[in-house]
């Protein structure tokens, strides 16, 4: 653990240092003394501070700053800082007002201070309209919503729209009560496993600001131990903020909060409660009447008083990276806030990331971890089954199921139910050459070519029917399933297993929980459900697959997968086993035997500090059509010691799936050039490109972020994916 008075390691994953910097020149910015011109007063104005400056909320760049309106005096007691308004936006017939024509659209905005006089000279337009005299923007949320902004080279109305959630009347109208006195310190409880667990949780109850990496163990104690860490800052009287990948995590840790803290103590912050039940959750914490929080992404803003811990669970997870311009990481969001709020910050997870390896190492944080006998008793036990051992498998060859781990299945449903993960849903996903392995494709649009149980082979693009396929590689006619997909596992287990239960649980349905009684549950990544008292069994087939993907972040995400599905296994003492089908030699293999995923970690960060990858260096990433590509990059003033790779042809989307934002449209070719600059001027590169794309639009040229027009050129600061 790090205490509040050190400073930040040197570019901690290009963080702590560069990110406060960006909150110190926004607050730096703000101090500059205004000038004083003429500004429009009537007898119908405000009698003080009569001028409203406002963010109207249109989120393009080259309109990212604030624009000053007249306030009425009838709207001179609602129009305070931080209320939501309604002012006249946008191209119309009449005089220019504030910068803007007079006669234009409605359009919602914020208030952001009152002032007694404006920069513009003109006369100014009138607010419209209070839309509630809520005030929803603090100036804390302001500064971060700013700092994310800059740093993600976006726009601040786009952050706002990520961070506060669209209103709701009936919820506003009803009172939040009173917060509860501070809760009594908690007991370590199974923190005790862990060297400075319990000197952890004392920092936070004495009103301290640790900072942690946290390897947590294998099994059920993870949730319960994060809401004594958020039982220990509540006790300081400070709040807490934890973040999770999705809604089902998020019951598991507002369960034990509740075990925990009792009821009433905490906010669930989820989309899966509705819009008016997660607004009067969101104003429950922004009035102060709730001082802890949990929640998936979107809960990374959640305006938390007197913020004393920020901490995130799984930040491998592609869940908390948000979707929406400008589609900030929260894993950079909470470290924004741990630098701004000067408060704790504790990352946890089975497995490890490169970048919490960097804030170890950097120094910036500490690791939090149990010493191996710890890790020996709760940890399952790792067997491995090769591609050579498959290839003279005959049972392999038959069922797809080795020997190994259809002997370990038999043993684990003796005791109790066993896990078994694929790597995609559905029947045969994917087809390839049984020689060569070459993707099967469709000879008239190249699309992927598919097979329903025994029947022809259809594309998954055209539906084109394939009646005679044969590789173009290698001239062989048969094919054999790249990765089998949940269902085809149901299926061949279930005849494998005759006797036993099968549930399978995927993305059309996630199962939260399976009962302590002998059965086979096919799972997704992700979509594991828990079993009482632990799963006797697991197997991870086709691990060959995740580590072959085309990615930089394929070992890591692939040994991350497999960790969150053994740490649902019972412990090794307790008979718990668990087979993956991979190669034995390669790392994240290795890495999952010896259950060393922090291990694993550092070496991946050593190889990229000698390559240049992130998270040592910051990467932007820069699409859109070649011409445009071309365009933008000749014209942005990029820092000093910038590096454009590329640029290269992107993948069309698959017009059979549902479209992604930011995914290439159907039919076009676009480029992709990725801009590397080493530690210390991400800041700079967000700012240039940031600037490019403002002067870009404000001709009328492209448009910006995930959500841009698609003649636009996108731009995406720390990309998760540069295979």
């Amino acid at each position: 653990m790090s205490s509040e008075n050190e400073q930040p390691g040197s570019d901690a994953q290009d963080a702590a240092p560069e990110q406060l910097a960006l909150i110190r020149e926004t607050v730096r910015k703000a101090a500059v003394p205004r000038a004083k011109p003429r500004t429009w007063r009537g007898a119908d104005l405000a009698p003080e501070l009569p001028v409203a400056r406002v963010l109207v909320d249109k989120g393009v760049l080259h309109l990212d700053r604030y624009f000053d309106y007249a306030v009425p005096a009838e709207l001179d007691a609602d129009a305070r800082p931080g209320v939501r308004v309604r002012v006249r936006f946008g191209a119309g017939r009449g005089r220019v007002h504030g910068g803007r024509r007079e006669g234009g659209g409605l359009i919602s905005g914020y208030l952001i201070e009152r002032i007694a006089e404006s920069d513009y000279s003109g006369p100014l337009a009138a607010l419209a309209q209070v839309v509630s005299p809520e005030p929803v923007l603090s100036p804390e949320l302001l500064g971060l919503a700013r700092a994310v902004a800059d740093r993600y080279a976006g726009s601040l109305a786009d952050v706002l729209q990520l961070a506060i959630p669209p209103r709701n009347a009936r919820a506003e109208a009803k009172a939040s009560p009173p917060a509860p006195p501070a809760p009594p310190k908690p007991a370590p409880g199974t923190w005790g496993r862990y060297g400075q667990g319990p000197a952890f949780l004392d920092a936070l109850a004495s009103g301290g600001a640790p900072r942690a990496v946290w390897n947590a163990l294998p099994g059920p104690h993870w949730a319960e131990e994060l809401a004594r860490a958020v039982a220990a800052t509540l006790a300081s009287g400070r709040g807490a903020l934890v973040v999770v990948p999705d809604g089902k995590t998020a019951g598991r840790v507002d369960a034990a909060l509740t075990s925990v803290l009792g009821e009433g103590r905490h906010a669930l912050l989820t989309a899966d409660a509705g819009p008016q039940k997660r607004y009067e959750e969101w104003l429950a914490v922004r009035r102060g009447s709730v001082r802890a929080v949990v929640g998936t992404r979107a809960a990374m803003f959640a305006p938390v008083q007197d913020l004393g811990l920020v901490a995130i669970w799984d930040d491998g997870d592609d869940n908390h990276s948000e979707l929406h311009a400008p589609q900030p990481h929260a894993r950079d969001v909470l470290l924004l806030r741990a630098a701004h709020d000067k408060c704790a910050f504790l990352l946890g997870s089975w497995s490890c990331t490169v970048e919490a390896a960097q804030l170890v190492e950097s120094g910036w944080a500490k690791p939090l971890t149990a010493d191996r006998e710890q890790v020996r008793r709760a940890a399952p036990l790792v067997r491995t089954v090769g591609d050579g051992d498959v290839a003279r498998d005959a049972a392999a060859r038959a069922a797809r199921l080795p020997s190994l781990a259809w002997q370990v299945a038999k043993e684990g449903l003796k005791h109790g139910p066993v896990l078994v993960q694929v790597p995609r849903r559905g029947y045969v996903p994917k087809l390839a050459c049984e020689r060569c392995r070459e993707p099967a494709r469709c000879r008239h649009c190249a699309g992927p070519l598919e097979a329903q149980g025994a029947g022809a082979l259809h594309c998954a693009w055209c539906g084109r029917t394939e009646g005679e396929w044969h590789c173009p590689e290698c001239g062989s006619f048969k094919l054999r399933a790249q990765i089998v997909g949940a269902r085809r596992t149901a299926e061949e287990l279930g005849r494998a297993f005759p006797s036993v239960p099968v549930r399978t649980s995927g993305r059309e349905h996630i199962l939260e929980s399976v009962p302590d009684q002998p059965a086979l549950v096919v799972s997704t990544p992700g979509a594991e459900p828990v079993a009482e008292g632990g799963y006797a069994a697991a197997l991870l087939l086709d691990g060959w697959t995740m580590l072959g993907r085309p990615d930089l972040r394929a070992g890591e995400d692939a040994l991350r997968r497999w960790i969150a599905a053994s740490a649902l296994v019972r412990g090794q003492s307790a008979g718990g086993t668990v087979v993956v089908v991979g190669e034995p030699t390669l790392r994240p293999v290795q890495a999952l035997v010896r259950w060393d995923p922090v291990g694993h970690a550092v070496r991946e960060l050593a190889e990229r500090a000698e390559l240049g990858f992130p998270p040592v260096s910051r990467m932007a990433a820069v699409s859109g059509r070649p011409e445009a590509v071309a365009e933008f990059l000749a014209g942005v003033e990029l820092p000093p010691d910038a590096e454009v790779l590329g640029p290269v042809p992107l993948p069309v989307s698959d017009p059979a799936q549902p479209r992604r934002p930011g995914a290439v449209p159907v039919g076009e070719v676009w480029e992709r050039a990725l801009v590397r600059v080493r530690p210390g001027s991400g800041a700079a590169l967000a700012a240039a490109l940031k600037a490019a794309q403002a002067g870009r639009m404000a001709r009328g040229a492209g448009a910006s972020g995930a959500s841009g027009a698609e003649s636009g050129v996108r731009i995406r600061i720390d990309p998760p994916d540069i295979g």
